[in-house]
């Protein structure tokens, strides 16, 4: 049995009995409070970690031995490196180009394309890759009430020749479907990026084969740090990148309401140095590029593919052990600033490069270093001046940009965490009401960014404890 450099999906073992397994909400193993303090700061949990200290998740690019369902050994059979070829940046590109296009060719060929849009660079190229065809079917959504984010993806399929469907995703839809959801992703992510659970049942008829960009923004840039840094520098880093708005908080509020030993952020520096430890590399943005890869990717991104998977199979170009292996060869200059990217749609099609690129918009591709100039000033200026005018003076409601306002802010949504967070008996015996009702206070009156990620974090572990404890 051999497991991806990053898997699509994860499968699990029990530590004490080296037996495969599945999640078992109703386990009777004992919980990981550590672990689940550092899960709730995060969003992931960290390593091999879950719920539960002998239910364990398979390694990345590893090969297991097992008989009977029982690992007999493991090795792992491919480590992250940094090793720069002397090459050129055209050289670069046109070597992506043709490992792009031969890994993409490999996974479509004979299926019944879906490929989601946005206004990024990721579906971007895969529209560049996939090229002109009435056989593929696009989608992409916006929230409601919130930014236009399906002209980028209209646009695109229209140069492509696709067939289109834009797609809005309504406040409160979490509710009738946050169980569901739980099953499918066992609690090891929250609940409030999942945004196509708003829309499955628009894509079911769709084709067969999602053809997804996961991960290349990841692999095709820099990570913002200096190249030479030291390991604690490193740690350290790596702690800031990790920890989500108000992730310290809640860590460190559940930590000491179990009473744990010790300093809940010295656990999650020493766990994070443990595993860098195990990555032998000294440049260190591809160090950071490799421990998001194998800690971050499969725990993260990997857990929330499960919404595509429940519906059909996954194609995931960037996850491809080959494009891995091969970013590792890449100079990191050519990597910083999304350049292969975005060299490579202008080089092959220039009039998807002319598309606005949604973080830059109305910049394209071709000059989107103009967007932060004099030049674009009014444009932004305007935007905002329109923006607080719908709001102040036309009464019009707050424009959604982030996914949490769509889950938790408003009438409905506050009688359904409260339905959660303050009558879910098991809940309530596993974390103190005091601690919860602290932290929906201050979202309620403070409604940010930095108190919704504990909101959400308390959220996912009442789901956990329900299910844990029904029909028992």
């Amino acid at each position: 049995m051999i497991t991806g450099i990053i898997p699509d999906r994860q499968s699990f073992y029990n530590k004490s009995t080296r037996r495969l397994t599945s999640f078992d909400f109703k386990s009777n193993d004992t919980l990981d409070l550590e672990s689940i303090c550092i899960f709730t700061a995060l969003g992931f949990f960290m390593g091999d970690t879950t719920y539960f200290q002998n239910t364990r998740v398979l390694k990345p690019a590893s090969e297991y031995k097992v008989e009977d369902n029982r690992i007999e050994g493991q090795h792992q059979i491919w480590s992250w490196q940094y090793n720069p070829r002397d090459i050129s940046f055209d050289q670069t590109v046109e070597e992506f180009s043709h490992l792009y296009q031969k890994i993409s060719k490999e996974q479509v060929t004979g299926k019944r394309v879906i490929l989601p849009l946005s206004g990024g660079l990721d579906s971007r190229s895969q529209a560049v890759v996939l090229g002109k065809s009435d056989e593929i079917t696009a989608y992409s959504y916006e929230f409601e009430n919130g930014i236009n984010e399906n002209k980028y993806g209209r646009a695109i399929a229209r140069e492509q020749g696709y067939k289109y469907t834009s797609m809005m995703i309504p406040k409160s839809y979490l509710w009738p479907v946050i169980e569901d959801l739980a099953k499918l992703n066992h609690c090891l992510s929250d609940f409030t990026h999942q945004r196509q659970m708003a829309v499955k049942s628009q894509y079911q008829n769709m084709g067969n084969l999602f053809f997804l960009g996961h991960w290349g923004d990841v692999l095709f840039d820099d990570m913002g740090v200096p190249d030479r840094l030291s390991d604690d520098e490193i740690t350290e880093t790596i702690c800031i990148k990790v920890l989500k708005k108000g992730g310290k908080d809640i860590g460190m509020a559940l930590w000491e309401a179990w009473g744990l030993k010790g300093s809940f952020i010295q656990a999650l520096r020493d766990r994070i140095s443990g595993l860098l430890t195990a990555i032998k590399i000294d440049h260190a943005n591809a160090k950071v590029r490799a421990f998001k890869s194998l800690y971050w990717a499969p725990r993260w991104t990997s857990v929330n593919l499960c919404v595509f998977q429940d519906s059909h199979d996954v194609a995931l170009p960037y996850y491809h052990n080959e494009m891995c292996k091969y970013i590792c060869t890449v100079p990191e200059e050519f990597l910083a600033g999304r350049k292969i990217q975005i060299a490579y749609i202008k080089k092959l099609a220039p009039d998807l490069a002319k598309i606005p690129w949604q973080n830059f918009d109305p910049c394209n591709l071709y000059n989107y270093h103009d967007y932060y100039s004099l030049k674009y000033l009014p444009v932004r200026a305007f935007r905002n001046i329109k923006r607080n005018l719908n709001q102040k003076i036309f009464g019009k409601s707050k424009l959604i940009t982030r996914n949490w306002e769509i889950q938790f802010v408003g009438k409905e949504n506050e009688r359904q965490l409260k339905e959660y967070l303050f009558k879910n008996k098991p809940f309530q015996e596993w974390v103190p009401e005091s601690l919860t009702r602290k932290f929906f206070n201050k979202f309620k009156e403070e409604d940010d960014v930095f108190n919704a990620h504990p909101l959400s974090m308390l959220l996912t572990l009442s789901v956990f404890a329900k299910l844990r404890n029904e029909d028992v």
